[in-house]
């Protein structure tokens, strides 16, 4: 095999609750992570002719050298061994950058995993987890592929299986910068720590973002988007934003609040599922 596609899904942080602040100035989480069958693709081409790691095309505003991908894509190689094929790498980007859904550490949990299968270096899920633990706090979950309770900085995973809804997704006009963010003064950093069982029982209301109000304040186009959106039902920031998402119980009913969205507003509408498309396609090619 000199070619693969593979998926590289979206993430819902379903809640985020900041619990604490290390010394080390990190936050201390806890989330529920679920995948979304909607993301990028990622095709891996050997070269046997040419050595070393390659993107077919660069990512506008990303040098190549800070491109998870392409850490992650060296990583792999740098535990390789015998004589190791060049590769390169197309994407085909459909997730929006810094919209709090995952996408550059999905690309490098799907870096990790095709380069291991295809090179055939034999790290197993635990190794290739810590790797990705070096790349970002949410590559691991990437990796495992399954939905988690995650805590820590998100690394710190049990898996779980909430209802596989359907969602709507919307990208408001702006990016947030999460350093600013985690480092602003409103921002809460003591929400009383729960344990796994009560994240699927009793209000979900309970459950919340706690990044929201602080990018709100910040981000009008964010709460603009979020008012819209809880006509139809709880609606919620996603990681530090800038998407947004409302749950359905049905695709129809996730279309028909999609279809009346408001103009200049992106997004898409996808289901929620508890094992990442990604694994799925890799189970296929074994």
């Amino acid at each position: 095999m000199n070619s693969i596609t593979l998926p590289a899904p979206a993430k819902l942080n379903l809640f985020l609750h900041i619990v604490g602040r290390r010394p080390d100035g990190y936050h201390e989480l806890q989330t529920l992570f679920q995948f979304l069958d909607y993301g990028d693709d990622l095709t891996f081409t050997l070269t046997h002719d040419k050595p070393g790691v390659r993107l077919k095309e660069s990512i506008p505003g990303v040098p190549d050298e800070d491109n998870l991908i392409v850490r992650a894509a060296r990583a792999v190689l740098d535990r390789a061994s015998g004589s190791i094929p060049g590769v390169t790498i197309e994407i085909e980007k459909r997730l929006p950058m810094g919209g709090g859904l995952g996408g550059g550490s999905s690309n490098a949990a799907t870096t990790l995993l095709a380069l291991n299968h295809l090179w055939k270096v034999g790290l197993g899920t635990d190794e290739l987890a810590d790797i990705g633990l070096e790349l970002g706090a949410d590559v691991p979950v990437f990796v495992r592929g399954h939905a988690a309770f995650g805590e820590g900085v998100g690394e710190q995973l049990t898996p779980v299986n909430p209802p596989e809804d359907w969602f709507v997704v919307l990208k408001p006009d702006c990016e947030i910068n999460t350093g600013k963010i985690f480092s602003e003064e409103g921002l809460t950093r003591d929400t009383p720590r729960i344990t796994i069982a009560p994240a699927f029982e009793g209000d979900a209301s309970r459950y919340r973002n706690d990044c929201e109000d602080v990018v709100r304040r910040l981000y009008p186009e964010v709460n603009q988007s979020l008012e819209w959106l809880a006509q139809f039902g709880p609606a919620r920031l996603t990681g530090t934003g800038a998407c947004i998402f409302g749950r359905f119980p049905t695709e129809s009913a996730a279309r028909i609040i999609w279809e009346s969205k408001p103009s200049g507003i992106t997004g898409f509408v996808a289901k929620g599922v508890n094992t990442s498309p990604l694994h799925k396609k890799l189970t296929e090619l074994e």
